[in-house]
């Protein structure tokens, strides 16, 4: 982690320096095109292939069977089983109030009603991240806004560890939100499954979830042959702090992020030199005796400290990098936060540690990165369905609109859209 200093001069450098971090590896983009090529051409076959490559496991089969599903239960402590039900509770109570289309009618002339209604995906796949970790919050994170949304068919991928299984926290997860469909198969050849479906997996219509820069690239890749939330790839975290925020809490909460993986990136933009080295020393003592302390060592050099001249500056370079998740440790949070245009998760204060949203406040954990924030929302229930436009129109509404429709037929050369309204009245 290096420390730069940020003017108004420089400002431009440090920006691409930051968007370099985002950019995805070009040799990540061709291995992800020929594993989607592959599963494509040979279904099944490959998902095996692939789970003996990168898993290091023979599977005998993809799908999780319900004994599997009972025998996780036996194999966490209850105490787990209760804190993911309040963190399910937390994520539903948030959720459900995301549903806000409105219900009544617009009338936009006498006898012209025009309005809008809810439809869920009617199949969806949802990616949970595993591996070196597992990642039952995800799990629950893009479950319960798909139930609520009221999608009838839902499947889970995720990989599997060395000895084929999947983590059980993540199989109790799953089954607390009613998921049925489980598969165990990982990376991008997991969202190639999930965009062509194979013989045992079945073909989305809308993908969802996080993952690595493999799985992210696949989203990317595979959109338009299916549907996606999000380019929801490696975690990063941007801190805005000034002299009053605590070093020790502000270094714990990028080290928070930086554990995800090695190409992690964590960023603190403070006005403070003070603050700036006393973060720096921080994160070098807190993190050697971290279990992850190897990832975080790779994921510290995609990292750094931000000294900026004016907190005008902090908020074009905030802008800028759009970050996945951002918190605002300043004496005036309400004024920092209406000067953010773009962030995927905003924590306000020095209470709203970046973790409290990764598992319990009832936000959602997944969120744009990469920039992504700019265009891009986190993810909520309306993401798993979509709306249809509907008009009902009388024949008094029918004659009131007659010649607006009649005229522009006409310009536009269109004589059929005209003979349509004109019959009507013969």
């Amino acid at each position: 982690m290096k420390i730069f200093f940020v003017s108004k001069n420089n400002i431009g450098k440090i920006q691409k320096l930051l968007r370099a971090k985002q950019d995805f590896d070009v040799e990540v983009k061709e291995t992800v095109k020929k594993i989607i090529s592959r599963v494509k051409s040979t279904g099944d076959k490959a998902l095996f292939y692939y789970s003996k490559k990168y898993d290091g496991v023979d599977l005998p089969s993809l799908r999780v069977s319900r004994s599997e599903i009972k025998r996780a239960y036996q194999k966490i402590d209850t105490r787990l089983v209760s804190v993911l039900k309040r963190a399910t509770k937390n994520i539903y109570k948030f959720h459900s109030t995301q549903f806000v289309l409105p219900k009544r009618k617009t009338e936009t002339e006498k006898g012209v009603q025009v309005w809008r209604e809810f439809r869920a995906v009617e199949r969806v796949g949802l990616y949970a991240p595993g591996g070196k970790a597992a990642y039952p919050s995800t799990v629950l994170m893009l479950g319960i806004p798909a139930k609520i949304a009221g999608c009838p068919e839902i499947i889970l991928c995720s990989p599997p560890d060395k000895n084929g299984r999947l983590n059980p926290a993540v199989l109790v997860a799953a089954d607390l939100v009613g998921i049925k469909k489980i598969y165990k198969v990982g990376g991008a050849q997991a969202i190639a499954a999930l965009a062509y479906g194979t013989k045992t997996i079945p073909r989305v219509l809308k993908i969802f979830g996080p993952g690595n820069q493999f799985v992210t690239a696949a989203k990317l890749l595979l959109y338009g042959q299916v549907d996606i939330d999000m380019p929801a790839g490696p975690s990063e975290i941007m801190i805005l702090a000034d002299q009053s925020a605590v070093p020790k809490w502000v270094a714990a909460d990028l080290l928070s992020q930086l554990e995800h993986g090695p190409d992690s990136q964590a960023v603190l933009v403070t006005p403070s030199r003070r603050l700036a080295n006393e973060v720096f020393f921080e994160v070098k003592k807190q993190a050697k005796p971290l279990n992850r302390r190897a990832v975080i060592d790779q994921s510290l050099k995609n990292s750094c400290i931000l000294v900026v001249d004016t907190l005008g500056t902090a908020y074009k370079v905030i802008n800028e990098y759009a970050p996945e998740h951002l918190e605002i440790i300043i004496g005036d949070e309400v004024s920092a936060l209406r000067s953010i245009k773009n962030a995927g998760s905003v924590f306000l204060g020095p209470y709203s540690s970046e973790p409290l949203g990764d598992y319990a406040t009832g936000a959602n954990h997944t969120l744009p990165t990469a920039g992504y924030a700019k265009t891009f929302s986190a993810l909520s229930v309306e993401a798993f369905g979509k709306t249809m436009q509907v008009q009902k129109v009388s024949k008094k509404g029918m004659a009131g609109l007659r010649k607006t429709v009649e005229t522009l037929a006409s310009t536009e050369g269109l004589d059929a859209h005209k003979k349509a309204v004109e019959l009507r009245f013969e």
